[in-house]
């Protein structure tokens, strides 16, 4: 597509952003759709954020996306925001509709429109998933709005647990789903003590949250990984013994490593194992529907997408 007088502007907003994929997908989708459209990726600072989404009605921008660390601190400038928005309190995209800036959180939906294809339901289904940032907070806030059975949240014991143990309380009493949260044992944890010279109180204690989170699992039919542990490392997220049932899907949110060893833990014990490139591309999907109306042709750009990856 050649630009032209007529070429409208959406971008992704960061600090970092440079490196984002985001560029890529929505350029194919405008090219790919006939749209008249380019899409970029700003560094923006802080102090120059109020400004840049004025621009988006200044400059009749299609909107914008917005990754880390602006997702909440956008939120006061909507005109609107949507009840996804309202409920994972945070935003990622911002559209231009009829002259109102709208905030819109599609992390959650593109997380489940990704597992359409294989005929996947949360409605009265148990969910276990690991970690409590941003990506886990959107995914466990759609799942409740889906109207899961329960929500079983496993996270490192650090600063940010007692806040994320508030604010699961706060989703679960909006949404009526029973949320739990548990502190997850990381097995690389204690790697370099010796197993007898442990106390063994802590050991009994360890022991207990393993089997914890082995009994959430067996109730659940979707296990998802939202930490960062595998991005670069060899590690896993959790104990290699524990056991997954026949019939579980396996998500890793990881979409920048095609394999994390989460999935091959998974993939080893002969169940369904998805990385994070479909979540990547259906959140942008609904973004660029919001924006233009039309479908983006996310396994087209799957395909080309994959390929970028594993170049890179």
């Amino acid at each position: 597509m050649e630009i032209s007088g007529f070429t409208k502007m959406a971008a992704v907003v960061a600090r970092p952003i440079k490196h984002s994929l985001s560029p890529f997908i929505h350029n194919a989708a405008f090219s790919k759709t006939q749209t008249d459209g380019v899409y970029l990726a700003w560094d923006v600072a802080k102090e120059d954020l109020p400004d840049m989404i004025a621009n988006i009605k200044k400059l009749d921008m299609y909107g914008i996306n917005l990754s880390m660390p602006y997702k909440q601190e956008a939120m006061p400038y909507m005109d609107e925001l949507t009840e996804e928005a309202r409920v994972i309190g945070a935003i990622n995209t911002v559209a231009l509709i009829d002259g109102k800036l709208i905030g819109h959180n599609t992390d959650g939906i593109g997380f489940f429109k990704a597992l359409d294809a294989h005929h996947f339901s949360m409605k009265n289904q148990e969910l276990t998933i690991l970690g409590g940032g941003g990506a886990a907070i959107a995914i466990i806030a759609q799942a409740a709005l889906l109207q899961a059975k329960a929500i079983h949240v496993f996270a490192r014991h650090s600063q940010s647990y007692e806040p994320l143990k508030a604010r699961l309380e706060l989703l679960s009493a909006l949404t009526k789903v029973p949320i739990d949260l548990t502190a997850l044992y990381h097995p690389e944890n204690n790697q370099n003590q010796q197993k007898d010279a442990r106390n063994q109180q802590q050991t009994k204690k360890e022991e207990g949250l393993k089997q914890l989170l082995q009994d959430k699992i067996n109730a659940s039919c979707l296990l998802v990984n939202a930490t960062s542990v595998g991005m670069e490392e060899k590690q896993l997220p959790l104990s290699e013994n524990i056991k997954l049932h026949p019939q579980m899907l396996v998500v890793d949110v990881i979409y920048k490593v095609l394999e994390t060893p989460f999935l091959k833990w998974a993939k080893n014990q002969n169940v369904t194992a998805l990385n994070g490139l479909g979540m990547l591309l259906y959140q942008a999907a609904e973004s660029f529907e919001m924006w233009t109306g039309k479908k983006m042709p996310v396994e087209e750009i799957k395909n080309e997408l994959k390929m970028k990856i594993e170049k890179s």
